[in-house]
């Protein structure tokens, strides 16, 4: 298990410098609205998976004024072990990624290194917006646990951006992109049956969870669509190559995955109100946890960012005893309210750590 004992931050969104040490149980960031307490756990999030946890391009994660920022924490990683990772990323788009001062061959090696896991007020985005952001969630949490997944995605997506390209030619060769299909068809079939495999697991947790915070007043589950389930990838673009050539891009395939969260059989994302959709967005993130705890024999750095905004005390109560009565790992939480919470987490545990942060600035009181 991976437990970040300290924290060096430098030119990242508006932290200018911070050097923080915290406890391996819960901590605790409080201050107001853009102080830079979720830039802070966004520096926790990019340390584990090389990027950002929101949609932003690398120029808006530098401090304004900069043409570069750094990252680096000290890891307990068990057995009385520790390593130092490093990551430092230019203006002009060099990305560097060490761990205990040696450069990785590939970025990609470092994904499931830290397993982490963030309930953040963005995910929101995941029942609005498109299935762009559904499936970038499934990407990002098998990438985690299955190196191989990464590495199918991949190359399926570098397939994918050539196919496309030869059905922007002018005249496209019709017996390259059946070469090309039959390419994409291994990697695709082994998408379909990982995220399949995973949305049946995740799903019934899922429930589960939202079944302690709501107190079973509602019924969630999830549903999976692929253009797979109507057969090989092969049988399908064979079918659509017409209408491919016509329209210039592949419009089939694992690129156009969805999952559908319901809602007593009806579409989440049309009947929930604004604690509802909390509430299974946290049930959904804890399944995570849930499932990468199992997958990876220890459970994964937990981060709550402004978790207790829009939940009613019945299902702030709820998420307190789900936390309080799991073997979880580290946590880190947020909240502008700091006497709230304050007055959650010491109900929890006396082995937790606070920090104030004001301008980018940091304190532990």
């Amino acid at each position: 298990m991976a437990i970040l004992k300290k924290l060096v931050v430098q030119d990242y969104r508006n932290i200018g410098l911070a050097e923080l040490e915290f406890s391996a149980n819960i901590n605790c960031i409080s201050g107001g609205n853009g102080e830079g307490k979720t830039n802070l756990m966004d520096a926790v999030w990019y340390l584990s998976m090389t990027k950002s946890a929101f949609r932003s391009t690398e120029r808006d994660n530098f401090r304004y004024g900069t043409d570069a920022f750094s990252l680096s924490g000290v890891y307990d990683m068990g057995n009385s072990l520790s390593s130092r990772f490093s990551i430092r990323v230019s203006a002009g788009g060099d990305k560097k990624l060490k761990r205990d001062d040696k450069p990785y061959p590939r970025i990609s090696e470092h994904i499931g290194e830290l397993p982490v896991v963030m309930v953040s007020p963005d995910d929101v985005s995941l029942v609005s917006d498109s299935g762009e952001d559904r499936r970038r969630f499934l990407n990002m949490v098998l990438s985690q646990m299955d190196k191989e997944y990464l590495s199918d995605v991949q190359q399926y997506n570098r397939l994918l951006c050539q196919r496309n390209s030869v059905l922007k030619s002018s005249s496209p060769d019709a017996s390259l992109l059946e070469i090309m299909d039959s390419r994409m068809e291994v990697y695709a079939s082994r998408i379909y049956e990982r995220r399949n495999e995973f949305i049946s697991a995740l799903s019934p947790v899922v429930e589960k969870y939202y079944h302690m915070l709501s107190g079973g007043k509602e019924s969630v589950c999830i549903n999976y669509r692929s253009d797979l389930e109507k057969g090989a990838l092969t049988q399908i673009l064979s079918g659509l190559r017409g209408r491919d050539m016509a329209l210039g891009y592949t419009s089939a395939g694992p690129q156009r995955d969805d999952m559908v969260f319901m809602m007593d059989g009806h579409p989440m994302k049309r009947c929930g109100s604004q604690g509802q959709l909390k509430s299974f967005l946290v049930s959904l993130k804890f399944a995570q946890y849930e499932l990468m705890k199992s997958g990876f024999g220890v459970p994964p750095m937990l981060l709550l960012d402004d978790v207790f905004d829009k939940l009613d005390m019945s299902r702030t109560a709820n998420l307190l005893s789900m936390v309080a009565g799991n073997d979880f790992g580290q946590i880190f939480i947020t909240d502008s309210n700091k006497v709230r919470l304050e007055g959650i987490v010491d109900g929890i545990t006396e082995d937790r750590a606070y920090f104030e942060t004001v301008n980018g600035s940091f304190r532990r009181l």
